[in-house]
């Protein structure tokens, strides 16, 4: 007999069970082949979800830090010394 079910895809059109299958799938194929043998990028990806509010506060605080950051040379007053000879 048929019957209903729920399923999610991945950016690969690949079928998942569960919302979090589908996310690790893309995650780990933004991160692409890491290390030798079987990629380790699955694992990686899943860290990066199950610590995904750690995460988002760190690129929150690195937005900020980004707002008023001006890199040396930049529009700011610094002059560049020349090195000294012999």
């Amino acid at each position: 007999m048929a019957h209903r079910g729920t399923g999610f895809f991945d950016g690969r059109g690949h079928f998942h069970k569960t919302p979090e299958e589908a996310t690790i799938a893309d995650l780990a194929g933004i991160l692409g082949k890491i290390g030798e043998g079987d990629s380790l990028a699955p694992g990686i990806a899943q860290m990066l979800l199950e610590r995904r509010p750690e995460i988002e506060r760190l690129f929150g605080e690195h937005d900020t830090m980004l707002q008023d950051y001006q890199p040396i040379g930049a529009g700011s007053k610094v002059t560049r010394l020349e090195p000294r000879a012999g």
